[in-house]
């Protein structure tokens, strides 16, 4: 009971500066109360009835660019663009295939073959086969 008795003797001899809950600010006001000043008032979004249709630009930032993008967005236009895509899926299947062919002739390991694919294709870039 004498220990109850300081508690509450100390209490008033530190002079704290904190009265209000856990959610009061430092000027006394609830969190709540806050926000509501803080925030305009809601409004209801207006819905539109004509759909909105957003297609995405997939344009091929190599086109004309290389020695051979002019030669591959010729072939591209005269044979269509299904027929080419096929044809270029082919090669660069073909030409990952020698890669890896040459990778285990040398004795090369997996993660070489997959940075020499890449450097293919980065080298595909530069020339203008990807255009």
């Amino acid at each position: 009971m004498a220990a109850a008795a300081s508690l509450s003797a100390n209490q008033g001899l530190l002079g704290t500066s904190f009265y209000g809950g856990w959610g009061s600010s430092i000027s006394g006001e609830d969190y709540h109360t806050m926000l509501a000043k803080t925030t305009a008032p809601r409004q209801q979004a207006k819905l539109s009835r004509k759909p909105i249709s957003v297609q995405p630009m997939m344009k091929n930032v190599n086109e004309g660019k290389g020695l051979f993008a002019p030669l591959v967005v010729v072939t591209r236009n005269l044979v269509g663009k299904k027929r080419f895509n096929q044809l270029r899926g082919k090669a660069i299947a073909l030409h990952s295939q020698v890669i890896t062919e040459f990778c285990k002739s040398i004795g090369a390991d997996a993660k070489q073959r997959q940075g020499l694919i890449r450097l293919a294709k980065k080298n595909g870039e530069r020339l203008g086969f990807l255009a």
